[in-house]
């Protein structure tokens, strides 16, 4: 059995300190909103198709919301959970582009070519152009769709960018990490650019705004111009809570007494989305969408650990295949549910929320082949059970082998050295290198040197390629038992097996130096022209010859750039 050792550990750091018992009707300092707009909800009626506001988090860990007994105060989201359906099987990607590729599409990444890493900002590559999107199907269905935030889906020409595929509008960035002031990305050393983007311009106007209020503001703007008598879709994926670390002061003070300077901040940053979320649902009442919504609440992967967030009692991280990586944060809110107020344990995975909201809407899926995903709207609603039985979290051939992996130790049917997971019912399978595997508990009271994190750790297993989990019995993943069930081992072997016959090849470029931001104005943005194949190369000109081409207007946006920043830190309120 293997030994645990406990280092770093205190009882007192896994106290939850609970949360502020906060008025739901008091106005925030996200947005503002007139005095009492709401009125008592309509009886639940599906003559009309619903308005579908999807929000989806960045980073936010397992543990960091109220009701998993988090230390972070989030009423918003706890009331809305309460008076919904929290899914407390609910499953995403270990990191950005694979769960959002999914949402999108209804499929797992083996299946559009994005099984390995995420779409990079230098990268010619983008979700594919064949695949019909979750906005397309809505617009067929008559509704009007907009995106606010990060999109992450890759962008090097017009035609991957969301207003190519399916939004009326988009508001937000283009890569996976930007300042929450100036919106500035740097894809490493020089390599540095804006990225706010309104619909497919350039948004340098609404530089020194901090983007959780910019885009909640938005969705505001958006509901007040629109009609509740037709039907609207709004993706709300927030940069909040991915790094970097910024939050307004006024939120950091709320946490001034945490002692960890990383986790203070990580815990200021999730209560301003709480609040922004709470005035999103304001203005769903304010301007009569409510009595019709669904409001869907989603994390992308598991938190960071590194960076304030935590997945407790999960095992693991984000970027990796334990639970701690993989089981999200999920919950679905809306007057139209006819059982509400409840837990639900049905399997549901991110790729279903493409067949469940187009059947919403009342669109067709007759003409979509191939979805992983499954409309689990009876689950949810009725409290009936899932349709899904299995996950595949992913095959992802080109991530480094494991050492101790081999055919022989797959029954001569699949190579262990490969990272892949698999759920099947109650069951769980890794192999290869399923990423950091200890359990971390919450960071709320020391500061440790050299690691701020309070740390138990597994001391044996290192030499491994196979882990067997009964995950309905183990969701914390600390008995293998792979030696003790070969044969449910070798079972879901054979179902690595059948999905890796469906695989598509990877989609992972070179990175391309057409891309700089240098050469599009100081901003990140498309590069290729429309004629391109998806993985244009494009021209090999050195990056110094074109720099020299272009040295006065790169002067210019550095100078630009300059004072853009000096202008945010003098009038931005940030720690």
């Amino acid at each position: 059995m293997a030994v645990y050792a406990l280092t770093g550990f205190s009882l007192v750091s896994l106290l939850s300190f609970g949360y502020l018992s906060w008025d739901w009707m008091k106005p925030s300092l996200v947005a503002d909103v007139a005095t009492d707009p709401m009125e008592k909800s309509l009886p639940p009626s599906f003559t009309r198709p619903p308005h579908i506001i999807f929000i989806l988090t960045d980073d936010q860990g397992y543990h960091d919301i109220g009701y998993h007994g988090s230390d972070i105060q989030t009423p918003t989201l706890d009331r809305l959970a309460a008076e919904g359906v929290k899914l407390e099987n609910y499953y995403i990607q270990p990191i950005c582009t694979p769960s959002r590729s999914q949402l999108i599409t209804g499929r797992y990444q083996i299946h559009t070519g994005l099984q390995h890493s995420i779409i990079r900002p230098r990268q010619p590559n983008c979700l594919p152009l064949d695949q019909v999107t979750l906005p397309q199907k809505l617009q067929e269905a008559g509704y009007s769709t907009h995106m606010v935030g990060k999109w992450h889906l890759g962008f090097y020409k017009k035609e991957c960018l969301p207003t190519r595929r399916g939004f009326d509008t988009f508001l937000g960035s283009l890569t996976g990490n930007v300042d929450y002031y100036t919106y500035d990305n740097c894809d490493g050393p020089d390599v540095c650019g804006y990225d706010l983007h309104e619909g497919e311009d350039v948004a340098w106007d609404q530089s020194g705004k901090y983007s959780t209020f910019l885009y909640t503001q938005r969705v505001s703007k958006i509901l007040a111009s629109h009609s509740p008598k037709e039907p609207i879709f709004i993706y709300v994926a927030f940069q909040a809570v991915h790094t970097p670390l910024q939050s307004p002061k006024e939120y950091i003070y709320r946490y001034r007494s945490m002692g960890n300077v990383a986790r203070r901040k990580y815990a200021a940053m999730v209560t301003c989305m709480d609040e922004a979320v709470k005035n999103i649902t304001w203005a769903l009442k304010k301007y009569g969408y409510y009595d019709n919504s669904v409001i869907v609440f989603s994390t992308d992967n598991g938190g960071q650990t590194f960076s304030g967030g935590s997945n407790w009692p999960l095992r693991g991280r984000k970027g990796t295949y334990w639970e701690g990586g993989v089981r999200g944060i999920g919950f679905v809110h809306s007057p139209l549910i006819k059982r509400k107020r409840r837990t639900s344990w049905a399997l549901v995975h991110i790729t279903d929320w493409y067949p469940t909201l187009v059947s919403l809407a009342k669109g067709n899926l007759s003409n979509v082949q191939g979805l992983d995903g499954y409309d689990v709207w009876p689950a949810i609603s009725e409290g009936k059970e899932s349709p899904r039985t299995e996950i595949l979290h992913n095959i992802d051939p080109l991530y480094n082998h494991a050492k101790y992996g081999s055919l022989e130790d797959g029954f001569g049917i699949w190579n262990t050295a490969v990272q892949a997971s698999i759920r099947v019912g109650e069951w769980k399978l890794l192999t290869g290198d399923p990423g950091y595997s200890d359990w971390i508990p919450p960071q709320t009271l020391t500061n440790f040197p050299g690691s701020w994190w309070n740390l138990e750790r597994l001391t044996d297993g290192l030499k491994k390629s196979v882990w067997l989990f009964n995950i309905t019995a183990d969701p914390y993943e600390r008995y293998d038992l792979s030696e003790q069930r070969p044969d449910v081992v070798r079972t879901l072997l054979m179902r690595l097996v059948h999905y890796n016959q469906t695989a598509i090849p990877v989609r992972y470029p070179a990175e391309n130096p057409r891309a700089h931001p240098d050469f599009n104005g100081g901003a990140w943005g498309p590069w290729a022209s429309e004629d391109d194949g998806e993985e244009w190369e494009g021209s090999r000109e050195s990056l110094k010859s074109r720099n020299k081409k272009k040295k006065k207007k790169c002067k210019i946006c550095k100078l630009r750039s300059f004072f853009r920043k000096l202008n945010t830190r003098l009038m931005s309120n940030r720690i």
